[in-house]
């Protein structure tokens, strides 16, 4: 017993120590090199926000054993959107707002078409994360210059500072940590992730946490397409591409299961987010490739799914 707690303590803390470990061997191998240290820690942050603050809202998807594709895209149009409304109205908290409300809007959508063709919320955003990019394609070309819209630098350069970004962050990870950890919705999706045969059973509405779950993750989406605009102010079809699959690689990063339920952790999207960043800001002190890059976080990725799995094969209640 003392064995199988020690190891379930061990499984918990390993993202924490991965990404210490991870830091200190930063601070090291750029120290050796000479390195501007603190330009590269500021870089890393830039680079990692935006992943963290869409991932710790799409943790409530995943805690309910789905996982949305189409967050990237959603980030881009609601970024779009929010740089359209700006160079309407010349007002930064209306475009906040306007990208707040798109991104809502989009995750509403998501979960009510799930709902209304009872279809599983992956195959649902497969089909918006088509529908999204041609709606970004749409957007440029009707109220850009054909290839970008811009949203002046001097607007938004006050913006875009480390302590904003880190405040954005702290702010909405507080929201996420108290719904998620001191409410009964946050123990109502842990356990429809677990077993969504038994918490339908208990009488748990899995439409109205699929609905609260996308809620969440759209304010994630909003805040990350506004923080994608001050940080970019022009924005291109390129804008957050890469994000839905960031996401993904950082919510494993951090040790959440697959599959959600009990064992989900809110703390994961952050904690995964920054070890992805400073994982790739290591290989690139090594002069390593892309691909070689690539491959070595394949591998990490597979490694820590197998390691998040392992104790659970064949202990699974039917679902």
């Amino acid at each position: 017993m003392k064995t199988k707690n020690l190891r379930k303590n061990v499984m918990l803390l390993a993202p924490l120590f991965g990404l210490v470990a991870l830091l200190v061997a930063f601070f090291i191998i750029g120290t050796s090199k000479n390195i501007n240290v603190a330009y590269g820690m500021k870089s890393i942050i830039n680079q990692s926000v935006v992943v963290a603050v869409v991932a710790t809202g799409a943790i409530f998807i995943y805690t309910l054993g789905s996982f949305d594709i189409s967050l990237g895209a959603s980030v881009a149009v609601s970024a779009l959107v929010g740089g359209i409304v700006y160079n309407k109205t010349e007002s930064l908290v209306i475009m906040f707002a306007a990208c707040l409300g798109v991104a809502v809007f989009i995750g509403l959508f998501n979960s009510v078409l799930a709902s209304i063709f009872n279809l599983p919320v992956f195959v649902t955003t497969i089909a918006m994360l088509s529908v999204l990019n041609a709606l970004v394609l749409v957007l440029i070309k009707m109220n850009g210059t054909g290839s970008e819209i811009r949203v002046p630098m001097m607007a938004v350069s006050r913006l875009n500072t480390t302590q904003f970004k880190i405040f954005v962050l702290a702010a909405f990870f507080l929201v996420c940590l108290l719904v998620f950890s001191f409410t009964k919705v946050g123990r109502m999706q842990k356990f429809q992730g677990g077993n969504p045969i038994c918490a339908k059973l208990s009488g748990i509405s899995v439409k109205k946490m699929s609905i609260i779950a996308f809620i969440m993750s759209g304010i994630g989406v909003g805040l990350g397409a506004c923080l994608s605009i001050v940080y970019a102010p022009t924005l291109t079809r390129n804008t957050a591409s890469s994000v839905g699959m960031d996401v993904i690689i950082a919510i494993v990063f951090g040790g959440m299961p697959v599959s959600g339920g009990a064992r989900s952790k809110i703390y994961a999207a952050v904690i995964g987010a920054f070890s992805m960043t400073l994982l790739s800001q290591i290989m690139v002190m090594f002069n390593l490739n892309s691909g070689i890059g690539q491959m070595v976080k394949a591998a990490i990725f597979i490694l820590v799914v197998f390691l998040a799995t392992s104790d659970q094969r064949g202990k699974m209640l039917p679902r």
